[in-house]
């Protein structure tokens, strides 16, 4: 009786089986063409983040959020594509840096200087800046751990830096949402009173990203038991070949 060949390592899954790679890079062009046009002639006049005359540094340093910003959410989709990690790894690499170094870092550094003024108080506030101090600490672990080889932890931070990345996105959904809950009134032009839509706004802050990162856990933790399948039924059948008999 022959032995039992080990069972093949999972077969890599194709792009067209990923639905979620392209409508993911559509998605990011879409937010961006809706939400960058009112910055873009730097008029403050057209702000949806009113300025503040009481802080000249306001306007420019959100306007340099958004900038890098918006880089930083279209590189992200490259990170997350397991096609180009595979096969392109050279333009893996610098994705990444741009993802991180005209992206992450100076946008996180930004928002850092605005977040903690924002209009709608501490709530709103604090969410922002456990955001951006978040997004600056994870953007630095993860290019810590890919200089040290250790790609497993690289790409666990990576995954979780873009979802911090994409809370803007997750907001605009969240702030209706809250809005319809905390304050009805503010969706139909209401006289609300502003200290309900702070509340509002500052619990769509906390759950844009709040909810993302749980989201990136969950689907890092199963990625590691599917992953670590395969390897294991494998290191069992050739300690054992009866097992698989």
């Amino acid at each position: 009786m022959t032995a039992p060949t080990a069972p093949p390592l999972t077969p890599r899954v194709p792009l067209r089986r990923r639905p979620w790679v392209l409508p993911l890079g559509l998605l990011a062009v879409l937010f961006l063409v809706t939400a960058l046009p009112p910055y873009l002639g730097l008029d403050p006049a057209r702000s949806r983040v009113p300025p503040q005359p009481d802080l000249p540094h306001f306007y420019p340093m959100l306007v340099a959020h958004i900038a890098f910003g918006s880089v930083a959410l279209l590189t992200s989709v490259l990170q997350v594509w397991p096609w180009l990690r595979r096969s392109h790894p050279r333009v893996h690499r610098w994705s990444g840096r741009l993802y991180l170094f005209a992206g992450v870092f100076p946008g996180g550094l930004a928002v850092l200087t605005v977040a903690p003024f924002g209009e709608m108080g501490p709530v709103q506030q604090a969410g922002n800046t456990a955001l951006g101090a978040l997004w600056l600490v994870t953007g630095v672990l993860g290019y810590r751990a890919a200089r040290r080889g250790r790609y497993a932890q690289h790409r666990a931070w990576m995954v979780r830096s873009v979802a911090l990345t994409w809370s803007i996105v997750a907001n605009r959904v969240w702030s209706p949402l809250c809005l319809a809950v905390y304050a009805p009134g503010a969706l139909s032009d209401a006289d609300v009173a502003h200290s309900v839509i702070a509340q509002a706004i500052g619990v769509s802050v906390w759950a844009s990203w709040v909810l993302n990162l749980i989201v990136a856990e969950w689907w890092l933790a199963g990625s590691a038991r599917w992953t670590a399948r395969p390897v294991r039924t494998e290191r069992l059948a050739r300690q054992d070949p009866d097992r698989r008999r």
